[in-house]
This record gives structure tokens, C-alpha cells and sequence, in this order.
């Protein structure tokens, strides 16, 4: 019968003898991603290319056998691909709410650890930072699954030239957090007004008494808490970790699927990929049947419609402009045609961007 304990030595010589393998392609990766980065130079193309880390991602979730989790295997490659990145430029990233808001971790989710980020206090500010060219890259909240359209996002966009380059999909826990961690302490609750709103059911049921306080975001409202026993927070683990607070109630929204879509905007677009969306802003002219025909633009040439939200122009009464998300690129003949066709029914159309579609 083999030795146990001579068994786990052998084991773990063959792990050190892996890990040194794996240390060496790492190296040979980084040095291959330099090579990258000075021809990117070279032709002035974007150091930061998200439909080339969908193809990466894809390729490795084909070829993985396991035993290795392929959800784990895209959280190592994560990380690499942000070590890679930093070799070949510093990539700045703005990001809406302070540090452990879930746009932070929206963000961190797509440029990983190695990025740096820049706490912006409203969405404008993001924007600001963006268009400036103090970062490269700006992360902002742009609908939920259960509360719908972050307005005003949408209305950035209105005077923005600023492209969407990527999209984001976060699955959002909600945790009640306080100082004590006990129910009986609870006298307020702070929270974003979003959060509040995905959590309402539950605080219905178990919190009926107790009133609720809009803050700028979650992890501002956790912040509020520290000093407060008397107050609890609707915010993320990771916040509650970050400040040192304990749980009352753990994911707490109403919706177990409770998912937020995030888009990451900068000054220009990124290259064609395989499975792209476009988004768009338009506004109608008022005759009888105009939407229907819009869009028929779209359906009759097979275009798929995933979403179209209406926002008031805020400059004329009763005048509204259209959000529209399409799957495919701009230049994909069915998209571009169906987009010249809708330029005769419009007022005015902004493509916003056409970029690859979030991990689903």
C-alpha cells in the first residue's frame, strides 16, 4: 500500500513543477502582448480591444475539458489579460460612485485588477473625465432588470460625442448592512434610490415601519452607516467588507436574477467584432404610424430590436427622442441600409456606438 505522506510530496512536486511551467508561458505571453503593443503603435489602433477578449474568452470556454471551472478559468484570464495590458499601456478608467459601488465593480469585472480607477461622483462627471482625456475609458450604469433605464445616462448622451465602446452585465446582490448587524437597531435605511426600489418587496414584508433615505449610490450609503448604529445601508458585500460592516439580511432584492447593464464609453469606437450591437438616438417626426414604420426599417430587412426606451428632450413639450438597440455593427449591409432609411422618418439620428455584446 503506497505511503500516503509520499504520495502528497509527489503531488505537490508535480504542482511546483506545473506552476513553474505556468510562470514561463505567462512570461512568453507578456512578451509576445509587447510585440502587440508596438505594432498597435505603429498603426495607431486601440490598445484596449474588447472584441478580441470576447474571442479569447469564447476560444478558451471551447477548449476547456475541465476539471478547471471555465467561469474560474475567465476570472485567471481576467487578470492576465489586465497584466497585459498595463505592460502594453496604463489604462485609466472612471467609474460612477465611490470605491466597492457596483459600477466599480462593473468596471474592475471588465479591466481587472491591473487598470487604474478614478472614483467620479455623478455620471456627468464620468463623461467629463472621458472627454477631457484625463481617462481612456468611463464606466456608467445604463438599465437594470428589474427598474429599467438609468435616465440619466440617456440624457448625457443627448450632447455627448462620446462613443459607447463596450457593454458590462453584473449580477447584482443587494445585502442590508449595518454597524451591529441586528434588525432591532435599524431605524433608517440609506440606500441609491435604485437599490431601494429592487429591494422594495422584501422591505414591505420585514421593514414596513422604517424609513428609507435616497443617497448618491450604494456604497456612499454604506459610508453614511459607519457613523450611524442606528442607520443601515442597502449596499454590496463588497462594500459591507470594505467598511467594516456586518449583515442584517443577505441578498435582499426581490429578483434573484437581479442583473445591471453597464456600458463603458470613450472618445472612439473599437474595431468590427463577431457578435456586435448597435445603439442609436433618434426623434421622430409627428405624423400617424411613424414608430410602426421606424420600425420596419429594422424588421423588414431581419434586424433584430432588442431594446427601445423614450426619454422627453426636456426642450419642447411632448417631444421625446428614441434609444434603440440593434444586434449587428453599423456597417453590416442590413444595419446600415435599415439606418439610411430611418434618417426619412427622423428628425435626427446619433449613432452612439457599435461594440461587442456582453458575456451572457
Amino acid at each position: 500500500m503506497a505511503d500516503p505522506s509520499a504520495e502528497l510530496a509527489r503531488l505537490r512536486q508535480e504542482i511546483d513543477a506545473v506552476d513553474a511551467e505556468i510562470v514561463a508561458l505567462l512570461n512568453r505571453r507578456a512578451a509576445a502582448v509587447l510585440r502587440v503593443g508596438d505594432l498597435k503603435r505603429e498603426t495607431g489602433k486601440s490598445f484596449y480591444a474588447p472584441e478580441r477578449e470576447r474571442e479569447v474568452y469564447e476560444r478558451l470556454a471551447r477548449i476547456n475539458t475541465g476539471p478547471f471551472p471555465t467561469e474560474a478559468l475567465h476570472t485567471v484570464y481576467r487578470e492576465i489579460i489586465s497584466a497585459s495590458l498595463a505592460l502594453e499601456q496604463p489604462i485609466q478608467v472612471a467609474f460612477f460612485g465611490p470605491k466597492a459601488s457596483f459600477t466599480h465593480q462593473a468596471a474592475v469585472q471588465q479591466f481587472g485588477s491591473s487598470a487604474t480607477y478614478v472614483a467620479a461622483r455623478t455620471i456627468a462627471d464620468v463623461f467629463d473625465e472621458v472627454e477631457r482625456g484625463r481617462v481612456q475609458y468611463g464606466v456608467v450604469p445604463i438599465e437594470n432588470s428589474t427598474e429599467g433605464v438609468v435616465t440619466h445616462t440617456l440624457d448625457m448622451f443627448l450632447d455627448s460625442a462620446l462613443k459607447i465602446f463596450a457593454e458590462i452585465q453584473l449580477v447584482v446582490h443587494h445585502d442590508l448592512l449595518s454597524v451591529s448587524g441586528r434588525i432591532e437597531d435599524v431605524q433608517k435605511i440609506y440606500s441609491h434610490p435604485q437599490a431601494i426600489a429592487q429591494c422594495r418587496l422584501w422591505l414591505q414584508k420585514h421593514m414596513p415601519n422604517v424609513p428609507t433615505v435616497d443617497v448618491t449610490s450604494t456604497s456612499a450609503a454604506a459610508q453614511m452607516v459607519v457613523d450611524d448604529p442606528t442607520a443601515a445601508a442597502i449596499a454590496s458585500e463588497v462594500a459591507g467588507a470594505l467598511y467594516n460592516l456586518r449583515p442584517v439580511a443577505r441578498r435582499i432584492q426581490d429578483n434573484p436574477h437581479n442583473t445591471t447593464r453597464f456600458l463603458v464609453i470613450a472618445q472612439k469606437e473599437p474595431e468590427r467584432g463577431a457578435a456586435d450591437k448597435t445603439s442609436l438616438l433618434f426623434s421622430i417626426k409627428d405624423e400617424v404610424g411613424i414608430l410602426h414604420r421606424i420600425l420596419g426599417c429594422f424588421a423588414s430587412r431581419g434586424v433584430n430590436v432588442t431594446k427601445i426606451e423614450s426619454r422627453p428632450t426636456k426642450k419642447r413639450a411632448w417631444d421625446y427622442v428614441f434609444f434603440l438597440d440593434v444586434e449587428g455593427h453599423k456597417s453590416d449591409p442590413r444595419v446600415a441600409a435599415a439606418l439610411d432609411e430611418l434618417r426619412h422618418y427622423t428628425q435626427f439620428v446619433k449613432v452612439l456606438g457599435s461594440y461587442p455584446k456582453a458575456r451572457g
